[in-house]
C-alpha cells in the first residue's frame, strides 16, 4: 500500500488555490495550524466522517480526492479569507481587544461565506461584518471574558468558601478497573458498547483516580507541576499563551480557555452557574464532572503507555497510536539525532509527548462537559486519535519554526 504525507497534499492543493486564501496562511504559502484545526478537518475535510483523510499519511488513490474536495471547497474558503479580513477591520472599528481573533472568527466567517458568498461583491459587506463583531461581542449575548472576570471577582468570599468546603480528602483506591483493556483492543474497529456502559457503570474511571493521590503521579502525568495535587485558585487573571498545567490551573483559567472560543460559547451555561459548576468539577475524580470523561481520561492513559517506547504496544487502540507517532519523521529525525542539534524545547516535546497527550486529552474532555457534549463508545477512538494527531500538529510546527530560526540566525 503507497501512502503519501497528508501534510504535503494538503500544502499542495493549499498553494493552488492562490493569493485569495493568504489571509488563512502562514509565511510559506501553508494552512495556518488554526486554518487547519477550525476550518479544513471540521468543515471541510471532515475527517470523522471521511477516515480516508484522517491520518498523517493517506494512500496514494485518495491523495486526488483530498485535492479535489479541497478545490471544490477553494471558493467558499476564498470567501472567508475575505470575512475574516473584513471582521479584523470591524473589530478594529469598534476597539475589541479581547481573544484570539482566528479563534473567535474562523469558523463565524466560514459560516458568512456559505450563506452570503463572496464579500467582494457585496455592497453590504461591512454592515454584515460590523454587525458580526456587535452580535460576537455585545455584552448581553454571548458570554464574555470580562464578565466571567468580574462575577469571581465581585463574588471571591463566597465561591472561596465553596471551593475550601468541596475540596476532598484524598481518596482511597477501591477496586481495580478490570477490562480496560479490551475494550482498547476492538475501539478502533468495533467499539464495545456494552462493555463502555460496563466500564462507566462500574465506576472504571472513578477508582483509578486514586492513584493521582500519590506523589508524584499526576506531576508524570504531566497534568501538574506539583509533587502533590493542590486546590486551584479563583484566580483574577488569564493568557491563553501562559496557562498553567490542566490541574495547576485557577477557576477562572479553567474557564477561560473554553470562553476564548465563541463558537462553543452559545452551548454553555451562564456565568454563576458555570463557576459554581467548576468549583465542584475540580473536587471530583481526575478533576472531571463526568464518569465518562473519566474513563476516556483512563483509557487514554492506558493506550499511550509506552508510546515512545521500543517494545510491543498491546493490541488495538496502543499499536495503531504508536504506529502514527513512530511513522512521523521529526519524531525519528529528533530521536537520532545528538541532543546537541535539536532544540530544546522540540526534543523535551518529543521525549514527552505521552504528557502532552494527556493534557490535551483532558483539556478536551473539559471542554466537551462544559458544552454537555457526550462521549459514545464508537466517538472514543476518534477523540483518542484526534488528540495525538492534534500533538503532532502542534509539534511538527514548532520544530519546523525552531529550525527556521536557527537557519536564519545562522
Amino acid at each position: 500500500m503507497t501512502t503519501v504525507s497528508r501534510g504535503q497534499v494538503l500544502a499542495q492543493a493549499w498553494a493552488e488555490l492562490g493569493p485569495a486564501v493568504a489571509p488563512l496562511s502562514n509565511g510559506l504559502g501553508r494552512p495556518l495550524v488554526r486554518t487547519e484545526k477550525l476550518i479544513l478537518d471540521p468543515l471541510v475535510l471532515r475527517p470523522t466522517h471521511n477516515p480516508r483523510f484522517a491520518g498523517v499519511s493517506v494512500r496514494a488513490e485518495h491523495a486526488g480526492e483530498l485535492r479535489a474536495v479541497l478545490a471544490a471547497a477553494g471558493p467558499a474558503l476564498a470567501a472567508t479569507a475575505g470575512w475574516f479580513t473584513l471582521l479584523k477591520k470591524a473589530r478594529r472599528r469598534a476597539k475589541v481587544t479581547e481573544g484570539n481573533p482566528q479563534d473567535l472568527y474562523f469558523q463565524r466567517c466560514y459560516e458568512l461565506a456559505t450563506e452570503y458568498g463572496d464579500p467582494g461583491i457585496r455592497p453590504d459587506a461591512d454592515r454584515i461584518a460590523t454587525d458580526t463583531i456587535a452580535e460576537l461581542h455585545e455584552p448581553g449575548g454571548r458570554l464574555t471574558v470580562t464578565e466571567l472576570r468580574e462575577f469571581v471577582r465581585t463574588h471571591a468570599p463566597e465561591l472561596t468558601a465553596l471551593l475550601t468546603r468541596t475540596w476532598p480528602a484524598p481518596r482511597q483506591r477501591t477496586a481495580p478497573a478490570a477490562r480496560l483493556a479490551d475494550f482498547l483492543a476492538t475501539s478502533a474497529e468495533a467499539p464495545d458498547a456494552e462493555l463502555f456502559a460496563t466500564l462507566v457503570e462500574g465506576r472504571a474511571g472513578t477508582h483509578e483516580s486514586a492513584e493521582v493521590e500519590r506523589p508524584g503521579v499526576a506531576l508524570g502525568y504531566g497534568l501538574t507541576d506539583h509533587q502533590r495535587l493542590v486546590p486551584p485558585a479563583l484566580g483574577s487573571t488569564a493568557s491563553k499563551k501562559q496557562l498553567p498545567k490542566p490541574l495547576d490551573r485557577s477557576i477562572l483559567e479553567r474557564l477561560f480557555a473554553s470562553f476564548t472560543s465563541a463558537f462553543h460559547r452559545e452551548a454553555m451555561a451562564e456565568v454563576p452557574a458555570l463557576v459554581r459548576q467548576e468549583i465542584h468539577r475540580c473536587a471530583q475524580p481526575w478533576q472531571l464532572a463526568e464518569e465518562v470523561s473519566r474513563l476516556v481520561l483512563v483509557l487514554g492513559r492506558d493506550a499511550t503507555d509506552g508510546l515512545d517506547a521500543d517494545g510491543p504496544a498491546a493490541p488495538g487502540a496502543a499499536t495503531r497510536l504508536r504506529a502514527r507517532w513512530q511513522r512521523e519523521a521529526f519524531v525519528r529525525r529528533v530521536q537520532r539525532l545528538p541532543a546537541a542539534e535539536v532544540p530544546e524545547r522540540s526534543r523535551a516535546d518529543v521525549f514527552g509527548v505521552r504528557q502532552a497527550y494527556l493534557r490535551r486529552l483532558w483539556v478536551r474532555l473539559h471542554g466537551r462537559e462544559l458544552r454537555a457534549e457526550e462521549v459514545t463508545a464508537d466517538q472514543v477512538w476518534d477523540l483518542l486519535d484526534g488528540v495525538l494527531r492534534s500533538v503532532i500538529m502542534d509539534q511538527r510546527d514548532q520544530l519546523r519554526s525552531a529550525l527556521s530560526r536557527e537557519a536564519g540566525a545562522a
